[in-house]
């Protein structure tokens, strides 16, 4: 008897329908079919052994297994509950009316526990577009699944319980989505920026930059808070939007990042990979394609420590990302997609030493050094970071001070309003949604100088011995400053500061 059920398997971030054609003839054998790697093939024994802790077993016949559509690669271990389900509904053992109205997907464990899976999201999302009535999968996934609205989801511990719902011997309800499971992090609420004692300028930095969406430097010396600062940036960042959860969310299906315990990512997310990444556990890719560092930041920050020490080629692989807000992956069998809208915010010592341009303590680097170690970070991607912030250490009496700094709540609340002008502003423009993302035409549009601005932009890129490429970013990050002041037009002040911020681009620097 043939019978087809169907599951679901991720590419990209995106998801297809998989048809299990199942069909019993006379005969020994067991056969999958289609593209199916070892962990396909392999299910055979979990399943085997599954059927048999519920009375059952894979009928002594000859067992085909088609998995369609042929041509692409099948992964991973989520089939095993259709296969196992397909199996015996052509062997008589389950009714077959209501198999084409559920997706399932669920890994099939030796006792036939259900063992949780990667990428249910984008597979539920893909499920309810597909027209399918629900799904059934472990029930560790069930928060996740039952984010999208009008597909019933059935979460089961037990392939008894599947076995028992699709017999229509038990009563089950579908899974509703807890509302506590939408909560941002309790650990969110530990990071404030009202424990920073001084660094005013570096906090104005970092406002301007969440305003603007600007990635950001900071130069400093040991000790003097640049991680601590950069871990507060998503307190200050807008809240994310529901779009922006979804997708967030989907990439961290797709990686096994989900909590079970969490639905949604409901807040932006922070990744600070240690300076000895590989260049494919940044970007993602591999054997088997996985979001890397990058992809997993979208949405939120991705955070560079001692930025220098990272390899030169995990660095340059960055370069395209950033430009792009996206990471295509291309083999010879296979191409995917990852968005990757990142804030990208580093942080470096100024030299080897850590003390160059010390206030108390003497850089011990030889002449030249301090140059070739900023030469370690590209010209192409320096050009991509927009905010040079020197952090200097705080003065004892400041630290010493019991009193609190503005808190987070109240920045966050200027560079929401900064970015509600900029949603406006670009809203006929699709993908450009804040002032970093400008390309060049926009930027003669919405950023024009008048004489004053002109004059003084002109003069600091003769004095400071400014690079061309810093001009545009002067310009955009100008434009960022207004927005935050609420002037429609950029003003003499908001040139001053901007240039304020690219310090690394001025002749002398190092020498």
């Amino acid at each position: 008897m043939l019978i087809k059920t169907f599951g679901g398997a991720v590419h990209g971030i995106d998801a297809l329908t998989i048809a299990i054609e199942v069909n019993i003839l006379p005969g020994a054998k067991f056969l999958i079919v289609g593209l199916p790697d070892n962990a396909v093939k392999e299910s055979q024994q979990r399943v085997d052994s599954a059927l048999r802790e519920i009375g059952s077993k894979i009928p002594g016949k000859r067992v085909i297994i088609n998995m369609a559509p042929a041509d692409v690669k099948k992964e991973g271990s989520s089939f095993d509950l259709p296969i196992c389900v397909g199996i015996l509904a052509a062997d008589g053992q389950l009714p077959a009316d209501d198999l084409g109205r559920y997706l399932l997907v669920g890994e099939l464990s030796l006792d036939g526990a259900l063992r949780p899976v990667r990428g249910v999201l984008p597979i539920a999302i893909h499920a309810k577009r597909e027209g399918f009535r629900g799904m059934i999968l472990p029930w560790q996934n069930a928060n996740e699944a039952a984010v999208v609205e009008g597909l019933e989801v059935y979460g089961f511990r037990h392939l008894r319980e599947v076995v028992a719902f699709l017999k229509k011997e038990a009563d089950f309800r579908p899974a509703v989505l807890d509302p506590q499971t939408l909560r941002r992090p309790e650990a969110d609420a530990l990071l404030d920026f009202k424990d920073v004692k001084g660094q005013e300028k570096v906090k104005r930095a970092m406002e301007v930059a969440c305003a603007g969406g600007h990635n950001m430097i900071m130069i400093g010396p040991p000790g003097a808070g640049k991680t601590m600062l950069a871990r507060r940036l998503p307190t200050i960042l807008p809240p994310m939007t529901l779009e922006e959860s979804l997708e967030t969310t989907k990439i961290h299906s797709v990686a096994g990042k989900v909590p079970y315990d969490h639905a949604l990512v409901t807040s932006r997310p922070f990744r600070s990979p240690h300076h000895t990444i590989s260049d494919i556990a940044l970007v993602g890719g591999g054997a088997w394609p996985q979001p890397g560092e990058i992809s997993l930041a979208h949405n939120g920050v991705l955070f560079l420590d001692e930025l220098p020490e990272f390899k030169r080629s995990v660095l340059e692989v960055m370069r395209q990302p950033l430009e792009d807000r996206k990471i295509s992956i291309s083999r010879s069998r296979f191409s995917v997609e990852y968005p990757a809208n990142i804030m990208l915010v580093a942080s470096m010592n100024p030299c080897p030493c850590g003390y160059y341009n010390h206030p108390a303590k003497e850089c011990t680097c030889a002449p030249g050094a301090v140059r070739k170690y900023l030469a370690k970070i590209s010209g192409p991607l320096l050009d991509r970071i927009d905010i040079h912030s020197e952090v200097i250490p705080v003065e004892l009496d400041k630290l010493a001070s019991s009193a609190d700094s503005e808190p987070s709540s109240a920045i966050q609340a200027r560079v929401v309003a900064a970015r509600a002008v900029q949603n406006e502003r670009f809203a006929p423009y699709p993908g450009v949604h804040c002032n970093a993302q400008m390309p060049a035409p926009l930027l003669k549009k919405f950023c024009v100088l008048d004489d004053s601005c002109s004059k003084l932009l002109k003069m600091a890129m003769q004095r400071f011995g400014l690079s061309a490429r810093a001009y545009d970013r002067i310009v955009k990050l100008a434009r960022t400053i207004a927005d935050l002041d609420r002037q429609p037009r950029i003003r003499a002040e908001h040139i001053a500061e901007a240039i304020q911020y690219r310090s690394l681009d001025r002749e002398g620097w190092g020498n």
